[in-house]
C-alpha cells in the first residue's frame, strides 16, 4: 500500500500573505519552517504569537507552533516543497522591484536538492517565474532545470498567486480558487499535488506566464472599477450632487454595478500591480495607467476639500476617522487614508486629532505633526469636525445622537443615509 508522504515546507516570508499560508499548511499535516529576516518577527512566531492582525490567525498560530508543525527562522533550510511570500514593491519610478523575490531565489538554490518544488505566490511582472528558473539555474548547474535541460528536470518552478481579503485570508487561502503556472505541465502538475493537500476551491493549472498576468488582471479590473466611482464623486462635488444617490439609483439598472468611492485605493495588491502591466506594456495600457491616477489623485482631491473646511472653521478640533487602507485591518500599506490624514496633520497641527481602533500608537511620520491618537468617544467629546476616511464597523455604529453637533465630511458614505437633524449643518461632501 502506498503512503502519502506529506511534504516538509519551507514559507520565506512571514508577512500578511505568508504567515497565514504557512499557519494553514501547517494545519493540513505538513511540517512548516518559516523564514524571515526579522528577528523580531521570528521570535514572536516561536512563541505561537502573531505580528499582525487577522481574524483567528492567533488561534491557528499558537496551536500549530504548539503541536510543532511551525517554527520560525531567519535562514532557510533543506525542504521538499519552497514557497516565496516576500514583497514585490515598485521603486519611485514606478517600475517593479524583485529582488526581494530573487534574493530568496537565491537562499534557496544553496539547499535545493533533485525532487524539490519552488512555488512562487508573491505578485510579480509577467516574466518573474521565469527569472526565477534562469538564477538557480545559474547557481546550480548541477541540476536539471525545467524549460532549460532537454530531459526530465531534477525539480519543478511554479507560480502560483494568493487572491484573499484582509479579514477573511485563513478562509479564502482554505476554499478560493487557484490559478497554478508551470514553468512546464509537467511543473504545474506538481505544485497542483502539493494545493490539493489544504486549498478545497478549485485549482487550475496554466502556464507560469499567464499565471502572473492573471493576478494583475484582477486588481487592475478592480482598480479600474474604483477609479470610475472615485472620478464620479469628484464629478458629482463639482455639480453640487450627492454621489451616494446618484450610485444608489444608478445601481437599480439590472446591469450596472457602481463600486463605492472612498479616499483612493491602498494596499500592496490593487495600489500597486496595476503599474506593472503599465510597466510591462506602456503604450497598451492607457486606461489602466488613467485609473491608476485617478485612484492617486483622489486623496489629494479629499485633502483639499477638508482643508477648505478646517480653513473656515479656525478654532476647531478635527477628528480624522481612520488609517488603514480598508474597513476593520490594521494594515496602513499604501493607505490613502493615512496619505489624507498626514497631510492634514503636518497643515494644521495640533488642531488634529486621529481615531484608529486598530492602532496602539501613531505611525512615525506623525512624530512631529502635533496629532494625537485618540479613541472614538474622546473624538465625540473633543472634536467638531469628523473626517470619515475608513468605514471601519467601529465608525458606522456611531448613531447620529452622538454627532448631532459635528461638521462631517463623509469621505466613505458611512453615514449618508441617516436624516440630518442637527442643528449646525452637515457638510455633506462626496468625497
Amino acid at each position: 500500500m502506498l503512503v502519502d508522504k506529506k511534504p516538509d515546507v519551507c514559507v520565506l516570508g512571514l508577512g500578511y500573505i505568508g504567515l497565514p499560508t504557512a499557519a494553514v499548511i501547517a494545519r493540513s499535516g505538513c511540517k512548516v519552517l518559516g523564514v524571515d529576516v526579522n528577528a523580531g518577527v521570528v521570535d514572536t512566531i516561536n512563541r505561537g504569537e502573531i505580528h499582525i492582525e487577522e481574524v483567528d490567525l492567533d488561534g491557528l498560530v499558537q496551536g500549530v507552533v504548539a503541536r510543532k508543525m511551525l517554527r520560525a527562522s531567519t535562514m532557510v533550510e533543506p525542504s521538499d516543497v519552497f514557497v516565496i511570500a516576500v514583497p514585490t514593491p515598485f521603486d519611485k519610478n514606478r517600475e517593479p522591484d524583485i529582488s526581494y523575490v530573487l534574493s530568496a531565489a537565491t537562499s534557496i538554490a544553496a539547499v535545493l536538492k533533485s525532487g524539490d518544488t519552488i512555488i512562487l505566490e508573491s505578485t510579480s511582472p509577467v516574466g518573474t517565474t521565469d527569472q526565477v528558473r534562469d538564477l538557480i539555474a545559474k547557481l546550480r548547474p548541477d541540476l536539471k532545470i525545467p524549460g532549460i535541460a532537454g530531459e526530465t528536470p531534477d525539480v519543478s518552478i511554479a507560480y502560483c498567486p494568493e487572491r484573499v481579503l484582509p479579514g477573511r485570508i485563513l478562509e479564502e487561502l482554505t476554499n478560493n480558487d487557484r490559478s497554478i503556472g508551470g514553468i512546464t505541465p509537467r511543473c504545474a502538475r506538481k505544485a497542483l499535488t502539493f494545493y490539493k493537500r489544504f486549498v478545497r476551491g478549485e485549482c487550475i493549472t496554466t502556464d507560469a506566464r499567464s499565471a502572473e498576468m492573471t493576478k494583475l488582471v484582477e486588481n487592475a479590473f478592480r482598480d479600474v472599477n474604483i477609479a470610475f466611482a472615485n472620478e464620479l464623486s469628484m464629478v458629482a462635488d463639482h455639480m453640487g450632487l450627492n454621489v451616494w444617490e446618484v450610485i444608489r439609483l444608478a445601481n437599480r439598472h439590472p446591469r450596472v454595478n457602481i463600486l463605492q468611492p472612498g479616499p483612493g485605493v491602498g494596499g500592496h495588491c490593487i495600489a500597486v500591480d496595476p503599474w506593472f502591466i503599465v510597466h510591462g506594456a506602456p503604450d497598451q495600457s492607457p486606461l489602466i495607467r488613467t485609473a491608476r491616477n485617478v485612484n492617486d489623485g483622489k486623496a489629494d482631491h479629499v485633502i483639499a476639500q477638508a482643508s477648505a473646511k478646517i480653513e473656515a472653521e479656525p478654532k476647531m478640533i478635527i477628528g480624522c476617522m481612520g488609517l488603514a487602507f480598508k474597513a476593520n485591518i490594521d494594515d496602513f500599506r499604501e493607505s490613502p487614508a493615512k496619505k489624507v490624514a498626514l497631510e492634514l496633520s503636518r497643515r494644521f497641527g495640533s488642531r488634529v486629532r486621529i481615531i484608529e481602533p486598530y492602532a496602539a500608537e501613531l505611525p512615525a511620520e506623525f512624530a512631529k505633526t502635533g496629532a494625537r491618537l485618540i479613541d472614538i468617544d474622546s473624538a465625540l467629546l473633543d472634536c467638531g469636525m469628523l473626517i470619515t476616511l475608513v468605514d471601519h464597523d467601529a465608525f458606522k455604529a456611531i448613531p447620529l445622537a452622538e454627532r448631532t453637533n459635528k461638521l462631517v465630511y463623509d469621505v466613505r458614505g458611512i453615514w449618508h443615509d441617516q436624516p440630518d437633524v442637527s442643528p449646525r449643518k452637515h457638510l455633506r461632501l462626496v468625497g
